[in-house]
């Protein structure tokens, strides 16, 4: 009886100290240290609206009598991914806007589940309350390009055209649970910085790229918005690419051919049942409005003001 009790505190000492352990590790690694505050957001660009899951951040510019254009941003890097692509549309006569999702770049990041209906609601939101005229027009890259299937297949009368770049395909659920993946996002945050780089064919011209990134890591919640996104937002390609067709829009599918986050294999998959006009990009990633912005900007403007 003795050496089960001793048995049993020594099992009790060695939990807690490899919970201290972890908490330790948890702890140094941990990079989200900060909140978002009125101050800060004071000395950033863009501008704020406050909406009902949070504040969002967003920039809407151009003509006020041009066709309305949306840029959706992917999985986890905010409105800046649409650097050059969002001022070459204002300056061809569109009303462009670009905004940061929740979780991301200097939006809020609500503690709820980030499920299609959050996404929902704050793509809708924004539409509204920013006063633009429906229906708009969606461009969406990797996870933006999910979200824009989506939401046009949800709200058809708020979408005119749609363009698709490089769109997810098949969202695999992690295989660990959601609260080690919340563990290794935390102490493994520089690999997810780094980890932006795979993006591009040619990641050595993209000098500044991992710098822009990190900043938005240090504020709390950033790594639960991407946890519960990989866990909450359902997606199958073909069943949502089916429910965008059956909408009868006219779409653009643009993918680069060496892309390595969403193979290009895809297109032939989404193009199965997806009637679209197709621009497969030479010499491109997973980002070919970046890295070849002189053949795919040109050929949004000529679907845009069809």
């Amino acid at each position: 009886m003795k050496f089960l009790k001793n048995l049993l505190w020594f099992v009790i000492v060695l939990a807690i100290l490899g919970a201290a352990a972890l908490y330790i590790i948890y702890d140094h690694y941990n990079p989200e240290k900060k909140e978002l505050t009125y101050e800060l957001r004071k000395n950033t660009n863009g501008s704020y609206i406050e909406l009902t899951s949070g504040v969002t951040h967003y920039e809407l510019d151009g003509a006020d009598t041009g066709k309305v254009v949306v840029l959706i941003h992917g999985f986890s890097v905010p409105y800046y991914i649409w650097n050059g692509t969002y001022e070459y549309l204002t300056e061809r006569g569109f009303r462009v806007l670009r905004y940061d999702q929740f979780g991301r770049g200097f939006s809020d990041r609500p503690n709820v589940t980030y499920n299609k209906q959050l996404y929902f609601e704050q793509l809708n939101e924004l539409i509204d309350k920013l006063h633009l005229k429906k229906p708009v027009s969606l461009v969406g890259v990797s996870f933006g390009g999910e979200l824009a299937t989506d939401f046009t297949a949800a709200y058809p009368d708020a979408v005119d055209k749609v363009v698709l770049i490089d769109p997810g395909y098949i969202a695999e659920k992690p295989s660990m649970p959601a609260m080690v993946a919340d563990f290794y996002e935390a102490t493994h945050a520089e690999e997810r910085a780094l980890g932006q780089l795979t993006d591009f064919k040619y990641p050595n011209r993209q000098q500044t790229w991992v710098e822009q990134y990190r900043p938005q890591m240090e504020y709390k919640g950033f790594r639960r918005a991407l946890v519960s996104t990989l866990y909450n937002y359902n997606y199958t390609g073909r069943q949502a690419n089916i429910a965008l067709n059956n909408q009868h829009k006219q779409v653009l599918l643009i993918w680069g051919k060496e892309d390595n986050t969403v193979p290009f294999k895809y297109s032939d998959s989404v193009r199965s049942v997806l009637k679209a006009e197709f621009l497969p990009v030479n010499d491109a990633g997973h980002l070919p409005y970046i890295e070849q912005a002189d053949i795919v900007n040109p050929a949004l403007v000529t679907f845009l003001k069809k």
